[in-house]
């Protein structure tokens, strides 16, 4: 089945992505939808410069916490500069965390 690419766009003349309004909506409307069908999706950051964490996290947290270490098959970013990269990781590393630790994963 074809990739599904969701273009990421920032605020007009900002380079910024920071609604989480707008960034729920690609998750409901396109990434959540397109995972469940079976598709991978691309996440094109190319007029990206800076993405808020909150907003990230409202994008793809979501789809993380459904699909644990898959998602990291299942979604795949494109033009991302390293600030918006780092974000990203930090993202995908909480969420990860936070599910192990709430089904009682890393405790000793």
């Amino acid at each position: 089945m074809k990739p599904l690419v969701v273009r990421v766009h920032p605020i007009p003349s900002t380079g910024l992505a920071e609604s989480k309004d707008d960034a729920r909506a690609l998750r409901e409307g396109k990434i959540i939808p397109a995972l469940e069908a079976g598709r991978t999706v691309t996440l094109d950051f190319s007029e990206v410069e800076f993405a808020t964490q909150s907003y990230v996290h409202a994008l793809i947290s979501e789809a993380i916490r459904r699909h644990q270490d898959r998602s990291f098959d299942l979604l795949k970013f494109r033009g991302c500069t390293d600030e918006v990269r780092e974000v990203v990781l930090t993202v995908f590393e909480y969420t990860l965390a936070a599910g192990d630790a709430a089904r009682g994963g890393g405790q000793q």
